[in-house]
């Protein structure tokens, strides 16, 4: 996209780039309109307690009152009473910063961010099967010449809509889509197939694909043989799901699933993409290892125009994971418990590799621990909305207000700032420079277009203030230049390794993917070619086994919730329920039943329903489709107050990953009069 000066403002243009070739959705050609909203925040806010209401203060008082709070409360709780909460639509320099921030300057382990929300899942399962995690390990580009696309849990038409050109695209060459999905959206009603499947039971479906690839002589035993190490233990696995138990398991009929095995292995150029809705589970990573069995089993990863991926959710939602915002991660893709990581990190930082704490909490757990024994009693919360988009969202507004000090960076007054002691105004997405890592593991330079309003600051200014008034050691820059320039070194030799990457060069290559060793190096669209990043060399199969959600229905809860996004809105919707365009498109949540289930409550279109879960209750107006199953609801989760669906969904978490179970829950329905 382009930014053009129009009047006092600035409107959004089209740039023919390689990823989106000048497409935009409904947010990105409205997102100018948030820069002049009269809900800017422009001054920093503040209260003395809790029974006060929030009053405009200077930034040195605001800041001030941070660091003392810090301090008071590290003296007599200790280093790891500090927590931090980031987000992964956090440029790679403020996510870089901040973690940066929490081990040098806090020294505290208590950082995490929203990406654990999202991403988690494919990113363990992806680093475990082929030792390091980029979303798509080949470019968008590729998808255009697919024979057949297996997209599991996306609905790209409303929440990605530049990226279904890739996959209509590939349907007018001649290439297929299979769609897995529970409801039948936009993107499932394009698709050669769809397979509409019972919510959590996408791991049974996967072995059951695989099971009849084996049966049918249609695994790649030469790829398998040569290219990948523990194969004869999913083989046993996925010996026992036979079709007809998976079509009881998941509903996809028998022949619906030969007819996708069918479509999967007519030719070689064959994609298998995962997204939430195989992911965000609490058995997310051995779904998302499931499907890449399959992957693997038919001869896909690390082949020109094949191979396995996983679409990003946020906007930085690659890049914010690769550089030290992660409980458990060092700047480029670095094991914070590895001797090595942190001696090289340590000497970038120019501290004792002793300084830096271990591994953290993971963001639920972190967030369930605030104000308890032995969690954090302080928290600085950047690009998150957690009140709204954590799960069991009233358990997380305890812990909140159970903090003695908590302090949130944010452009407008969330829900989440709304609670805060100290609120601090930054600036926009077009008031700063800054990198992002898209999709592809292509990074990208965001230039600044246009002036901050007076009293606003950038979050790299923050961050770097708050060290130097805690005394922090080494450097500390606030210039997003100087910022990513450390980054580099900092990246250097990691698996996300950006030291060949500048400035200048993502400007004169429209973006350059890593891993980029040096500054001659072409940079690395297609990995896995050759080897993958394993120990080995081969990419590793795991054997997994089908689980029940942790909740399923019964008498008092009988059908499944499953959440999502919507065209017009995006995460909590903090600040596009702030676009009046967006806003008026969507102005509340729609919550989606089959005629039948409607009928059976006796609710009709436009009714306001409760959902209810054993955490709490959920409001919205219904919408009676025949897109989704008859035991199954949709709600979307951009609203807060009483229509926060988060406010119902199930915090178990993936054991591996701690991604939480927002997919599925059991409910009931109840008329609101």
């Amino acid at each position: 996209m382009t930014l053009h000066s129009a009047g006092d403002g600035l409107i959004v243009g089209a740039r023919d780039f390689p990823t989106n070739r000048g497409g935009l959705c409904q947010k990105g050609w409205t997102s100018t309109d948030l820069l002049d909203s009269p809900e800017r925040l422009t001054t920093p806010l503040m209260r003395s307690s809790r029974a006060e209401p929030l009053r405009p203060v200077s930034w040195d008082d605001a800041l001030g009152r941070i660091v003392a709070e810090i301090e008071d409360s590290q003296r007599a709780h200790g280093l790891d009473s500090i927590g931090l909460f980031g987000g992964g639509g956090l440029t790679n320099e403020k996510a870089y910063l901040l973690g940066k921030f929490a081990r040098v300057a806090l020294r505290t382990s208590n950082i995490d961010y929203n990406g654990r929300f999202c991403m988690s899942s494919a990113a363990a399962a992806g680093g475990r099967a082929f030792g390091v995690d980029r979303g798509l390990p080949f470019p968008l580009s590729d998808l255009a010449s697919a024979d057949a696309i297996m997209l599991v849990g996306s609905n790209a038409a409303e929440t990605m809509p530049p990226f279904t050109r890739w996959l209509s695209e590939a349907q007018d060459n001649g290439g297929v889509l299979v769609v897995v999905d529970p409801r039948r959206t936009p993107t499932a009603r394009r698709a050669t197939l769809h397979l509409q499947i019972t919510p959590g039971t996408d791991l049974a479906l996967a072995n059951g694909l695989l099971h009849i690839a084996l049966a049918d002589g249609l695994v790649d035993e030469q790829y398998v043989q040569s290219r990948t190490a523990g194969f004869d233990e999913v083989r046993r696995v996925v010996a026992s799901y036979w079709p007809e138990r998976v079509e009881r398991i998941t509903g996809v009929t028998v022949a619906e699933q030969r007819t996708a095995i069918r479509l999967l292995t007519r030719g070689k150029r064959v994609m298998v993409l995962s997204a939430r809705g195989a992911e965000q589970h609490s058995n997310g990573v051995d779904t998302v290892s499931a499907f890449i069995n399959l992957a693997l089993a038919l001869g896909l990863p690390g082949t020109e125009g094949g191979g396995y991926g996983c679409l990003t959710g946020q906007g930085n939602g690659q890049g914010g994971r690769e550089h030290g915002q992660k409980a458990d991660q060092l700047p480029g893709y670095r094991r914070i418990d590895d001797p090595v990581a942190r001696a090289h990190v340590a000497s970038v930082w120019g501290i004792d590799p002793a300084r830096i704490p271990g591994a953290g909490r993971s963001a639920f757990e972190l967030l369930d621990s605030l104000g308890a024994e032995g969690g954090p009693r302080v928290l600085l919360v950047l690009g998150s909305n957690v009140v709204v988009s954590a799960p069991s969202a009233g358990r997380v507004q305890k812990r909140l207000a159970a903090l003695d000090f908590l302090a949130v960076c944010d452009l407008v007054l969330s829900e989440t700032a709304a609670r805060a002691d100290v609120v601090l105004p930054i600036a926009q997405w077009a008031e700063e420079a800054g990198t992002m890592t898209n999709l592809e593991g292509r990074v990208l330079l965001r230039q600044r277009a246009a002036a901050a309003p007076a009293g606003v600051r950038t979050d790299l200014e923050v961050l770097a203030e708050l060290a130097e008034r805690l005394d922090a050691p080494g450097r500390w820059p606030s210039e997003p230049d100087e910022v990513f320039d450390e980054l580099r070194r900092a990246s250097a030799g990691g698996l996300a390794d950006y030291s060949g990457i500048s400035y200048q060069r993502i400007l004169d290559e429209d973006g350059v993917f890593w891993p980029c060793p040096s500054e001659d190096h072409p940079g690395t669209p297609r990995m896995f070619l050759d080897r993958f990043a394993t120990a080995d060399g081969r990419a590793h199969f795991f054997g997994v086994e089908h689980r029940q959600p942790a909740e399923d229905l019964d008498a008092d809860y009988p059908v499944y919730l499953t959440t999502g996004r919507l065209l017009q809105h995006y995460q909590s919707g903090a600040q596009t329920r702030r676009v009046p365009a967006l806003r008026e498109a969507q102005p509340e949540p729609m919550i989606e039943l089959h005629p039948d289930l409607a009928e059976s409550h006796q609710l009709e279109e436009g009714d306001r329903v409760r959902v209810v879960s054993r955490r709490g209750t959920a409001e919205g107006l219904v919408r009676i489709t025949d897109t989704i199953r008859a035991d199954t609801v949709f709600m979307p989760f951009h609203w807060g107050g009483a229509s926060s669906a988060n406010r119902v969904t199930n915090p178990a978490l993936d054991p591996i990953s701690k991604m939480p179970e927002f997919k599925v829950c059991a409910v009931r329905l109840e008329a609101v009069a």
